[in-house]
């Protein structure tokens, strides 16, 4: 009898598919790293970042660039700068500053793209085997639509947050099988909150995972208590880096502060003494769990009880309307149908197989599986997300892979599908790519594609050459457009008045009325702010303003070429921006 062939290591192909997407992404966005910072975030990063290079302290986030004299407190974590730094300081022998952060936006991505690949691929093995992961593989090398995040020049903290979930996820179904798994996704946890609060429902969702297993399996106290007591430490460790002592006392709803890591503290500390009643029987375990959990939620309400309403409850209302109403990575994903139905067929088509999957699994031998049931239930819930507002979509596009690879070896058994050619076409058709390629070319074919072409100059706002004439006039501060925010404190000396960010409510509200007010009111208000430059690019009008409002606004009135004279127009050199000096 002949031995069967001996197939390659799978951490080897693991690493050749990490390598021919870091291929695939740097040939495709090398150029542009050189051009532009991807978004507004990204440019932001690297004011912070630049800052701590600069000698600024672990705890102190404070940009006074930002709305002066006050300043901005952000609350992004110290623990991605970190990260940032060390791969600056390992380039800087080797290229000069300007050439070390190009190299530095490039890499971190890439960096970030393995570990992430190595949760999905691990989800796969857990629900189907090594063939399922090799799928898998595929569905990475051919799994554009889901590198978004990761593109080279992303160094804002999603791709560090989709990797954390992905593997606390991975760590979570391996957790009946493997017993550091429940260690490995407790310490996961923790290390999530600490970075960011955008993955925190996948976090949630994991530990609900492992005391509902505890509820209704046997054997499964000691899974829960490893899990319970690793989450405990991690994230009282994650909160005394993040927090500065003189902070302790404060809650927060958008990063982890006393309330979110007291809570994530009591419940797993609370979890692993329930284990410690091993005869407890089931009716018994429900009760001494509820009461774990009713206990974290009245630590996490009295701490501050606002952030019931969720991360956004304390935000100025007033920012909501003119802003975060309008941003696009938080309109629901019916809305995105509504404005363009190709890109809501391109975005929705692969979640939807993965949907499709989990349905025809679960009619095999899956359907009590503990692994398929977490994986599924990290699915759903991202898919939920999705629909709630597109940001979730990366999450969904990581999280389907496993299940669909799954779906495509059970199509392969149903239909005796034994060639390897055939298999693998099979394989390579339920890929994200094929998937969202084909979904979106049958929109169009059937005339639903209508894309936003409303304001196409605007992509010349965010280049980089555009912001050479600002950073050569005298530093002061800016009035723009809040998009350009962080673009202008990292590629100009000035300040600026607004960021698109939700703590920054006031500065936001102040550059609203000097755009969307009568140029006398506009007056008043850009010279109590101590307003340097009034700045214009592109057509985009202020938001949630009638017609007449426009045409009687300030920006209105700049746009019909009609300038006050509280104004004087800088030279054209400043194109595509449109500078207005506001006299002394």
């Amino acid at each position: 009898m002949d031995a069967a062939p001996r197939q390659p290591p799978f951490a080897l192909l693991l690493l050749a598919a990490w390598l021919l997407v870091v291929l695939q992404l740097v040939l495709q966005h090398w150029p542009e790293t050189a051009l532009a910072l991807n978004d507004t975030d990204d440019a932001m990063r690297l004011v912070q970042l630049r800052a701590y290079l600069a000698g600024q302290g672990w705890f102190d986030l404070h940009e006074a660039r930002v709305q002066p004299p006050a300043g901005y407190d952000s609350h992004w974590s110290r623990l991605i700068d970190t990260g940032l730094v060390g791969v600056y300081l390992l380039l800087r022998p080797f290229a000069d500053p300007t050439q070390a952060e190009r190299l530095m936006r490039v890499i971190w991505p890439m960096l970030w793209l393995l570990p992430a690949i190595v949760g999905v691929a691990a989800i796969a093995w857990r629900i189907a085997g090594r063939e399922a992961a090799l799928l898998v593989l595929l569905s990475v090398a051919i799994g554009l639509p889901a590198f978004q995040q990761f593109k080279p020049g992303r160094i804002d903290h999603h791709n560090v947050q989709i990797a954390l979930a992905v593997l606390t996820v991975a760590a979570t179904v391996w957790s009946d099988r493997v017993r550091w798994c429940a260690v490995a996704a407790g310490m996961l946890t923790g290390l999530g909150l600490a970075v960011g609060f955008e993955a925190m429902p996948f976090l949630v969702l994991c530990g609900a995972v492992f005391a509902v297993r505890y509820l209704t399996t046997n054997g499964a106290a000691d899974a829960l208590r490893n899990y319970g007591i690793a989450a405990a430490v991690s994230t009282a460790a994650g909160f005394a880096v993040s927090v500065a002592p003189s902070h302790w006392a404060q809650g927060a709803c958008d990063s982890i502060a006393i309330n979110s890591a007291g809570a994530v503290a009591i419940g797993g500390l609370g979890l692993a003494l329930v284990t410690l009643r091993r005869d407890a029987r089931r009716l018994e375990r429900c009760v001494l769990v509820a009461v774990v959990a009713t206990a974290a939620a009245i630590v996490f309400a009295l701490a501050e009880p606002r952030c019931l309403l969720g991360p956004y409850a304390m935000v100025d209302p007033a920012v909501k309307p003119i802003w975060l109403a309008h941003v696009r990575e938080m309109q629901p994903l019916w809305a995105v149908f509504a404005d363009n139905p190709a890109t809501g067929f391109g975005i929705a088509v692969f979640p939807a197989a993965a949907v499709v999957a989990i349905v025809m699994l679960a009619r095999g031998d899956l359907r009590g599986d503990f692994g398929f049931l977490a994986a599924s239930a990290a699915l759903l819930l991202a898919v939920a997300m999705m629909f709630a507002a597109i940001k979730g979509y990366a999450y969904a596009m990581w999280l389907a892979m496993p299940l669909v690879a799954a779906m495509a070896l059970r199509l392969c058994s149903l239909f005796r599908l034994t060639s390897p050619l055939l298999r693998f076409a099979t394989a390579l058709l339920l890929t994200p790519m094929v998937l969202s390629a084909g979904a979106i070319s049958l929109a169009h074919a059937a005339g639903l594609d209508r894309p936003d072409n409303r304001y196409p100059e605007r992509k010349a706002c965010f280049k980089t050459a555009s912001y050479a004439a600002l950073a050569r006039l005298p530093v002061g501060l800016v009035v723009a457009d809040i998009d350009y925010g962080p673009f202008l404190l990292a590629l100009t000396p000035h300040s600026v008045l607004a960021a698109p960010y939700h703590r920054l409510s006031s500065g936001i509200v102040e550059a609203h009325r000097i755009f969307a007010s009568p140029p006398d009111e506009a007056r008043r208000i850009a010279t109590r702010a101590g307003a340097r430059y009034i700045v214009l690019c592109s057509n985009r009008a202020p938001s949630d303003l009638s017609e007449a409002e426009r045409s009687a606004s300030l920006w209105g009135k700049l746009q019909s070429g009609v300038v006050p004279d509280w104004l004087i127009a800088e030279p054209a050199a400043g194109a595509p921006f449109r500078i207005y000096r506001v006299r002394s």
